[in-house]
């Protein structure tokens, strides 16, 4: 059975808003719910960056049933790995039981904050794998001392852990990453709907784990608008993730994507009231293998009550007739 989820993307609302819409995710009928996790926009006019963990323990409370996942927090330059662990394990009791820890190597736009520069991916990648190796021992329980390359950890002990441990989902690219964080995690994140990724995971997991993927969708009842919503929010996206990884603040972005079309991001991005579009837009990915889906309305703050209705009366039954 394939999953499908709502995104409460931080950097295009207020953290008020984005309880708000948690609640109606739920109620909408989506299975899961992931939060981005920035310290800044992509772009200037998106306007908001909360801070993910403090949302994610108000959403604990208003939810009941769906599952919450960071979408991904970088736990090796602006966290260190300990205090994840720790944030964590007090997610995974607040929500009881519902938390799954998505991580991944992050980007400049949110790292570079902390004053410590901008590492090269290999190192990156360094130190994300001692990052997966702390945080799972701390999940172990007990007291946890590590001596690494880029980390030390004197004598640290989570004293509050949940009652299952909390699953950690880890952001790939391709092959080198597979082969680093496959084996230190219990399921995958990736952008692109890739089969071989599918494949190379569960051969160097050993095991069929969950795959998270996402999609951006612009839904709204006036097709033209809705592109031009997505363009103005969301063009940040068509540099590709090599690109978006590097640059360091959304004057880049603005700059990078100045020259973006509408009709450009309309051909990547399901514009406009038709829940086919979407449909289409999703399918590579559960073809591909992927078993979780992430969906995100592109300023959803613009109609939240119209679009978690479209979303629960025609999407989610249209998505999960196709993808059964």
């Amino acid at each position: 059975m394939v999953r499908f989820g709502y995104t409460l993307l931080t950097e295009q609302s207020a953290p008020q808003n984005l309880v708000s819409h948690a609640t109606s995710a739920e109620q909408a009928g989506f299975d899961f719910e992931v939060i981005s996790d920035h310290f800044s926009p992509w772009l200037t006019v998106q306007g908001h960056s909360p801070y993910a963990w403090s949302v994610l323990g108000a959403v604990s409370q208003v939810t009941d049933q769906v599952e919450l996942m960071t979408f991904v927090t970088a736990p090796i330059i602006r966290y260190h790995p300990a205090v994840v662990a720790q944030k964590a394990a007090t997610m995974g009791l607040l929500s009881d039981n519902r938390f799954i820890l998505g991580l991944g190597a992050g980007e400049n736009l949110n790292e570079h904050i902390v004053g410590n520069g901008w590492p090269p991916v290999n190192i990156r990648h360094e130190m994300l794998t001692e990052a997966l190796e702390i945080i799972s021992q701390l999940f172990n329980g007990g007291y946890t001392n590590y001596a690494g390359k880029h980390y030390r950890v004197d004598s640290a002990k989570l004293w509050d852990l949940p009652s299952r441990r909390v699953p950690i989902a880890t952001a790939v690219s391709g092959n080198q990453s597979v082969q680093r964080f496959a084996g230190l995690s219990d399921a995958m994140v990736a952008v692109e709907p890739n089969p071989e990724l599918v494949r190379q995971w569960d051969e160097a997991s050993g095991v069929h784990s969950r795959k998270f993927g996402q999609i951006a969708v612009a839904w709204g009842k006036d097709e033209r608008a809705a592109a031009e919503r997505a363009r103005e929010q969301f063009r940040w996206f068509t540099g590709g993730w090599k690109v978006n990884a590097e640059l360091p603040g959304p004057p880049s972005f603005e700059a990078a994507t100045q020259f973006v079309r509408t009709e450009d991001v309309a051909a990547n991005i399901p514009c406009g009231p038709d829940a086919d579009a979407i449909v289409a837009s999703a399918e590579p990915f559960w073809k591909a293998g992927f078993t979780d889906i992430a969906l995100v309305q592109v300023a959803v703050d613009d109609d939240p009550e119209g679009f978690f209705d479209f979303a629960n009366k025609e999407l989610l039954p249209a998505l999960r007739d196709a993808a059964s």
